[in-house]
């Protein structure tokens, strides 16, 4: 298979890992994230709906202490929805950095985020060096 032809077919986790440096964040590693990040997004809105339906479909529950637990079974659901939520918010953000050219770079430092990194955390906006940097100012300073 060609390069140009293997660029318009999705690379594989392997290929994207044995790649050169020189490759980083080529439009075929591009192409493979911005899919990444789009069937998350998919999956994302899917279990919303799904979360939406459930908590519609549910009748209220005449025993108290089942009324308590369903409650708290929705209450939890919403809290991960809300998680989710977020999440869907940073896939934005990524899908918009790939379209400018910044995706896969260091927001802090303008280095390489990583391959390993970006399959780990699509949506990863700063290196693992600035990424601790930021969580230990955050403990020291509870923002």
């Amino acid at each position: 298979m060609t390069r140009s032809t293997k660029s318009a077919a999705l690379l594989s986790e392997a290929e994207i890992l044995a790649a050169s440096p020189d490759e980083y964040m080529s439009p075929a590693q591009l192409a493979f994230f911005r899919q990444r990040l789009l069937d998350e997004e998919k999956a994302l809105r899917g279990a919303a709906e799904e979360t939406t339906h459930h908590l519609q479909d549910n009748a209220a529950e005449p025993d108290p202490n089942d009324r308590a637990s369903a409650e708290e079974e929705h209450t939890l659901e919403l809290r991960v929805r809300d998680r989710e939520r977020k999440l869907l918010k940073k896939i934005g953000q990524s899908l918009q950095r790939i379209e400018d050219g910044s995706y896969g770079w260091c927001e802090d430092t303008g280095e390489p985020i990583g391959i390993p990194r970006l399959l780990a955390r699509p949506t990863a906006s700063l290196c693992l060096e600035a990424q601790e940097r930021h969580e230990q100012k955050r403990r020291q300073f509870g923002g």
